[in-house]
């Protein structure tokens, strides 16, 4: 089970690699030529796709996190990837590390100041439909209760899943490392053949380059808007450029060392300073508020877990859930079926209750904890007037809040730059595996252990870095990120129904057909 890191001599997949670089690669061009095009085309599937198809994104969401608890907590779980005599590589720490930083890129350190802020001070109407009073202690309940739905089961149930039929198709029923493969259960082995194999793996791959470039773009406005908070270095194209160079080298690097030499320790890395920055603010936060507050905020979100869950847009209005909880599920589902990959990839020999715990459960408390601390220290401030991280968002824009924040805790001048290097740290871990994870579904029979081609890790890389800085740097809207989420939902909706096919297939492999242990 050693990683080849020497990239391997194997052919292109010519029905997946060239329309995904058509695609991708012209959406760059078209951007450096005619960004208004290419911001008014993703502004649109953004809107069409997300009132059209909410119901839709809602509901497989739903069924995915139903799913998976079902088959994490049932005999199922004893099942092992490769079968009974199967050794695993890496060790329980370094392969959460792994899953954890590959798999939330820049979004906890993006959001969890920023997020329950502007639903606390419903900043663009988003307690409107709610009845809650903006600043009220039921807001600071709903803030947190919010984020936690947005960000802990129901999306790591849509990556472990994928990750789940990946990993079984592969390692126990001996079938390819692809998305197509994942069907077999539903077409047979045909549609691992032919133009069919060819569509759905381009669809996949097309999806994941467009949540790479929304992620990537979040990063970038992130870090921007710190540099001009904190240092006084206005945001502008230049700026954007240079940071979008800085982060698609780092990650690009990263990928081309391979697993062991690239991921690992970049994900070991980045854990540790998550874990460091948690604890801190846990200590010298207002403790006994945190923790009740998210207790709150826990029960909060079990109480409105169905309506949320089920809301297409009707209940909460579009400010809410679709410019939110719809825009988080659809980059979620942008990325599932290729990090599923990636997570099938590292969980040889584990069993599946072990996978599911480390893809699952863990990350989801981990997140609780992160929004917990970080937004409820940030709702407190809010609260008793030590900050007023509301205005700071009006002013510059939906990230904003985090720097302001950060000036605010004790040694936070030392703590800035740790992270703006975590920030970026973050995004070229989850970047180095999906870009891995891209460049292998576009090359011919190459095996879980082999690393593919050097040239094609480098023009995805620089790919989805362009697409990424165009549209931060033309689409900013009135959120700062706009762009971002339009790029983000153009993905959503490419991998759609390619995920609710493999939620699909998860059900019958495990509750219709035979089981292979």
């Amino acid at each position: 089970m050693q990683t080849k890191v020497k990239p391997v001599s194997r052919p292109i997949r010519k029905g997946v690699f060239w329309p995904s670089i058509l695609v991708i690669g012209g959406s760059a061009l078209l951007g450096l030529f005619n960004n208004e095009m290419l911001t008014t085309v993703a502004t649109n599937i953004f809107l069409w796709s997300l009132r059209t198809f909410g119901w839709l994104y809602q509901i497989i969401s739903v069924v995915a996190i139903i799913l998976v608890a079902i088959i994490t907590f049932s005999k199922l779980g004893k099942i092992r990837f490769g079968g009974e005599g199967a050794q695993p590589k890496y060790s329980f720490g370094a392969w959460f590390a792994m899953a954890l930083t590959g798999g939330i890129a820049t979004g906890v350190i993006t959001w969890g100041v920023n997020e329950p802020i502007i639903y606390f001070g419903n900043v663009w109407g988003e307690l409107s439909q709610t009845g809650i009073t903006a600043g009220s202690a039921t807001a600071a309940v709903f803030a947190l209760g919010r984020a936690f739905y947005n960000w802990t089961f129901v999306p790591y149930a849509m990556y472990s899943l994928c990750g789940l039929v990946v990993a079984y198709m592969y390692f126990n029923r001996k079938k390819p490392l692809s998305v197509t493969a994942s069907l077999i259960p539903l077409f047979g082995d045909k549609v691992t053949k032919g133009v069919w194999a060819d569509i759905i793996d381009t669809l996949a791959v097309l999806g994941i380059a467009l949540g790479l470039s929304a992620s990537l773009g979040a990063g970038l406005t992130l870090v921007s808007s710190g540099l001009e908070m904190t240092y006084g270095i206005p945001q502008n194209a230049m700026v954007w450029l240079v940071l979008s160079v800085v982060i698609t080298v780092t990650f690009t690097i990263s990928s081309l060392l391979g697993i062991d030499k690239g991921i690992k320790w970049c994900s070991s890395a980045n854990s540790k300073i998550f874990y460091v920055l948690l604890i801190f603010l846990f200590i010298v936060g207002p403790t006994l508020y945190i923790l009740r507050l998210t207790t709150a905020g826990m029960a909060y979100w079990l109480q409105n877990f169905w309506i949320w869950g089920l809301d297409p847009i009707d209940i909460g209005g579009e400010a809410l859930v679709m410019w939110w909880t719809l825009y988080d599920w659809a980059i979620w589902i942008a990325y599932a079926p290729l990090m599923g990959i990636f997570l099938a990839i590292i969980s040889y020999g584990r069993t599946i209750r072990q996978f599911m715990i480390i893809n699952w459960i863990m990350p989801s408390l981990f997140s609780v904890a992160w929004f917990g601390i970080w937004g409820g220290t940030a709702i407190y401030w809010q609260t008793n007037g030590t900050l007023d991280l509301v205005a700071t968002i009006n002013d510059h824009g939906a990230v904003a809040a985090l720097w302001a924040f950060l000036g605010n805790i004790p040694f936070g001048a030392a703590i800035i730059p740790v992270v703006m290097i975590t920030l970026i740290l973050s995004f070229s871990t989850a970047a180095d595996s999906i870009n891995r994870t891209v460049a292998s579904l576009c090359t011919k029979d190459i095996d879980h252990d082999e690393e593919p081609a050097t040239w094609q890790k480098l023009l995805w890389g620089i790919s989805v870095g362009t697409i990424a800085y165009l549209m931060v740097a033309f689409a900013g809207g009135s959120q700062g990120v706009d762009g971002v989420k339009f790029l983000s939902a153009a993905g959503g909706f490419v991998v759609l129904f390619v995920f609710v096919l493999q939620v699909a297939s998860c059900f019958k492999m495990f509750f219709i057909d035979k089981v292979e242990k």
